[in-house]
C-alpha cells in the first residue's frame, strides 16, 4: 500500500500543470486598443494643433537637434579631452592647408578660395555637425566636378581680346576677367547646393544614403579619381593646354598634354617626382607604423614649406618658368550676395553635387560613430553640410564636403570632439589673415603632387572588381560593355580629325 502510494506520489510530481489567465476582450476594446480607432476620435484641426503646439520641452528639443552642439559642450570633459582634442586639430589644420590650395586648382578658381573654402564650412560644422570625427571642407571629388561646371559656364574662350592697334599678335587671355567670372559661378552653385542639402534635410531625406551602394559610390571616386590624376598631368610636366569640360575630357587632356610633351619644363617635372616620391614614403611610414607614432608624418606641409623655401630661393618662376601659386591676398572677403542669374544652368549640377557630397559625408560619419560608440543624424547631416555651404557661399567659398585622408588623420591623433575641427580651421584663419603671402612662390607642381599622391587609396578600390565579379557578374558585365563603348568612341574622337576638340590657340598664363 504505501509503495503504491509512493508510486503515484511520484507520478503527480512529474506531472506539469500550467495555469493560463487571459483577459476577454470585446468588440469596443479591440476597436479602441487593437484597431487604434477611437469612437471620440479628433478632427483634423486638433490633430493639427495638437501637432503643432510649442512647448518649453518641444522647443528645447528643437534647439538641441538644430545645435547638436548644446548636447555635448556643456558637459565637455576637459580634463580628458582637450589635449587630444588639441594635437588632432593642428595635425588636421597642418593637412588642410596644402589641400585647401591644391583642391582650389581642381575646381578652376585661384588658390586662396580653397583656403576660404577650408574655414568658414569647418566652423559652421562644429555647430551644427553631430560627427565627431569627420572633417569637412575641400575634397577632391567635389572639387573636381564644380571645376567642370565652371569651365562650361566660363570658358577661355570667353575672355580673349584684340591686340592693341591692330597687330600681328595673337588674342591675349585676360586671366583676371575669367577667374573672377569662374569664382562667381563657383559661388552660385555653392549656394543653391547648400539650398538643397537643406530642404532635403528638413523634409527627412537623409534615408537616401541607403540607396547609395558601396560599388556606386566606391565605383564613381575611382573613376572620378582618373579624371583628378589626369587633370594634374598638365602641372606636374609644365605644359600649357586648355582645360577641357563634359564627356571624354580625360581623354582629351591626355591628348593635350602628350601632343605637347615636347615642352615639357624639366625643372617643373623634377619637382614633382621628387614631391610624389617623398609623399609616397612618408604616407608608407605613417601607415607602417601609426601605432608607434603619436602623430603622422606631415608630408603635405614638409612638401609646401620646403618646395616654397626652394622655389623663393632659387627664383623658380623667373629663372625656369616654373608656374607657381601667385598672389594671395590677406584677410578674409566682406560678404557678398552670389549671381542669381546663373542660377538656371546650375541646378542639374547642383543637385549632382549635393548628393555626392551628402554620400560622401554621411558614409564616412557612420563608419566612425559604429566604431567609436555614437550616433550621427543623417538629417541633421544633410542641415549642417546645407548650413555651411550656403552661408560660406556668401563668404566666396565653393562647395565642401569631408574628406577621407583628413579624417583619417582627425581620428587617428586622438581627435575626440568638433573641438579638433574648430582648431583646425582657426590654423587657416591665421594663414589667411597673417602669413597667406608666404606661400605665393610655392610651385603648382607640389600641389599636383599632394593631389595624386591623396588618391592613391581611390585607386586601390579597382581590386574590388573580383568580389564585384563573384556577387552579381550581370551588372559587372554590363558595366564593362558600357564603359568599353564610351573609350571607344573617345578614341574615335580623338584619332578623327573631325571630332577632335575645338583648339584653342591663345596666350596661357601661369593661373590657369
Amino acid at each position: 500500500m504505501e509503495e503504491e502510494e509512493a508510486a503515484a506520489g511520484e507520478e503527480a510530481e512529474s506531472t506539469l500543470m500550467y495555469r493560463v489567465e487571459r483577459p476577454v476582450y470585446d468588440e469596443a476594446f479591440i476597436r479602441s486598443t487593437v484597431l487604434k480607432r477611437r469612437e471620440n476620435s479628433t478632427t483634423l484641426r486638433q490633430r493639427l494643433a495638437k501637432h503643432f503646439r510649442c512647448s518649453s520641452k518641444r522647443a528645447k528639443a528643437a534647439v538641441f537637434s538644430f545645435l547638436p552642439i548644446l548636447t555635448w559642450l556643456p558637459s565637455y570633459p576637459v580634463k580628458e579631452y582637450l589635449f587630444s582634442d588639441v594635437v588632432s586639430g593642428l595635425s588636421t589644420g597642418v593637412v588642410q592647408l596644402p589641400q585647401g590650395l591644391a583642391y582650389a586648382m581642381l575646381a578652376a578658381v585661384p588658390p586662396v578660395y580653397g583656403l576660404y573654402s577650408s574655414f568658414y564650412p569647418v566652423l559652421l560644422y562644429t555647430f551644427f555637425g553631430t560627427s565627431r570625427h569627420i572633417s569637412v571642407g575641400t575634397f577632391a571629388v567635389i572639387s573636381l566636378m564644380i571645376g567642370g561646371v565652371v569651365v562650361r559656364e566660363a570658358p577661355d574662350s570667353m575672355f580673349f581680346f584684340p591686340p592693341v592697334n591692330g597687330s600681328n599678335m595673337s588674342a591675349v587671355l585676360d586671366v583676371e576677367a575669367r577667374d573672377a567670372r569662374r569664382v562667381q559661378v563657383a559661388v552660385v552653385l555653392t549656394t543653391l547646393v547648400g539650398i538643397i542639402q537643406f530642404v532635403f534635410g528638413l523634409l527627412r531625406f537623409g534615408f537616401v544614403a541607403i540607396y547609395l551602394t558601396e560599388p556606386l559610390v566606391r565605383g564613381f571616386t575611382t573613376a572620378a579619381a582618373v579624371h583628378v590624376v589626369v587633370s594634374q598631368l598638365k602641372y606636374l610636366l609644365g605644359v600649357k593646354t586648355p582645360r577641357f569640360s563634359g564627356p571624354f575630357s580625360a581623354l582629351f587632356s591626355i591628348q593635350a598634354v602628350f601632343s605637347d610633351i615636347t615642352s615639357t619644363n624639366v625643372s617643373t617635372l623634377i619637382l614633382g617626382l621628387v614631391c610624389i616620391v617623398f609623399l609616397y614614403v612618408v604616407k608608407d611610414l605613417n601607415e607602417r607604423f601609426k601605432k608607434k607614432l603619436p602623430i603622422p608624418i606631415p608630408g603635405e606641409i614638409i612638401v609646401v614649406i620646403v618646395s616654397t623655401g626652394v622655389s623663393y630661393g632659387m627664383s623658380l618662376s623667373d629663372v625656369f618658368s616654373v608656374d607657381v601659386v601667385g598672389k594671395i591676398p590677406s584677410g578674409l572677403l566682406a560678404p557678398a550676395a552670389p549671381d542669381f542669374s546663373l542660377l538656371p544652368n546650375l541646378v542639374t549640377d547642383s543637385f549632382a553635387v549635393a548628393i555626392v557630397g551628402f554620400s560622401m559625408g554621411i558614409s564616412l560619419a557612420k563608419i566612425f560613430a559604429l566604431k567609436h560608440g555614437y550616433k550621427v543624424d543623417g538629417n541633421q547631416e544633410l542641415i549642417a553640410l546645407g548650413l555651411c555651404n550656403f552661408i560660406s557661399s556668401f563668404f566666396q567659398t565653393f562647395a565642401i564636403t569631408c574628406s577621407m585622408s583628413r579624417s583619417l588623420v582627425q581620428e587617428s591623433t586622438g581627435g575626440k570632439t568638433q573641438i579638433a575641427g574648430l582648431l583646425s580651421s582657426l590654423m587657416v584663419l591665421l594663414v589667411v589673415v597673417a602669413i597667406g603671402f608666404v606661400f605665393q612662390p610655392l610651385p603648382q607642381t607640389a600641389l599636383a603632387a599632394i593631389i595624386m599622391v591623396n588618391l592613391l587609396g581611390m585607386f586601390k578600390q579597382i581590386r574590388d572588381i573580383p568580389a564585384l565579379w563573384r556577387n552579381s557578374r550581370i551588372e559587372l558585365v554590363s558595366l564593362s560593355i558600357f564603359l568599353f563603348e564610351q573609350l571607344f568612341q573617345s578614341f574615335t574622337n580623338t584619332v578623327c580629325p573631325s571630332c577632335k576638340p575645338p583648339s584653342h590657340k591663345h596666350t596661357v598664363f601661369p593661373n590657369e
